[in-house]
């Protein structure tokens, strides 16, 4: 199986951390004090929004989660979004999810409501269920396309005339 983890962000108010906690699957912590993380394997990113509500989007995805995106390692190996939010802010509601899925293309999967649902967690482990088979299932592809391509028994076909 492919590995593949949760990277999240949470403030001091643990809102994330503690939705991140009852996943029960491995993460890592985007640190709150803006010291460097970089991540070797693929995950799934789950952030919160930070935005004033109605048209103020300004600000919406943490400085902290910019400055580990920021670093082209980190984005090469982003498979996925997830964000959360306030609804009593209206049109910002986790708006941080569809604006990292837009600037990294990559999906976004899934948004709830600041210390999410029961539903809510079983959706979210469904999704990295599904995705860590999705990951496995391509790399298991390009290792196969690599051995066809390069192994040395491998030769064209040649059609004979009868």
């Amino acid at each position: 199986m492919a590995e593949l983890i949760i990277v999240y962000f949470s403030s001091k108010s643990n809102n994330t951390h503690r939705f991140v906690q009852k996943l029960g699957l491995p993460a890592q912590r985007i640190p709150v004090d803006n010291r460097p993380l970089e991540v070797s394997t693929h995950y799934l990113l789950i952030v919160p929004t930070y935005a004033a509500g109605g048209s103020d989007a300004k600000g919406a995805v943490p400085k902290q989660v910019i400055r580990f995106l920021n670093n082209p390692n980190n984005r090469k190996h982003c498979k996925g979004v997830i964000s959360s939010g306030n609804t009593n802010f209206g049109d910002t509601f986790a708006l941080a999810g569809p604006i990292i899925s837009q600037k990294l293309q990559v999906p976004l999967l899934h948004q709830f409501e600041l210390l999410g649902t029961a539903t809510d967690v079983k959706k979210v482990q469904a999704i990295f269920v599904r995705l860590k088979h999705h990951t496995h299932d391509k790399q298991k592809q390009t290792n196969n396309l690599i051995t066809e391509r390069t192994h040395p028994c491998h030769k064209p076909m040649r059609h004979t005339s009868h």
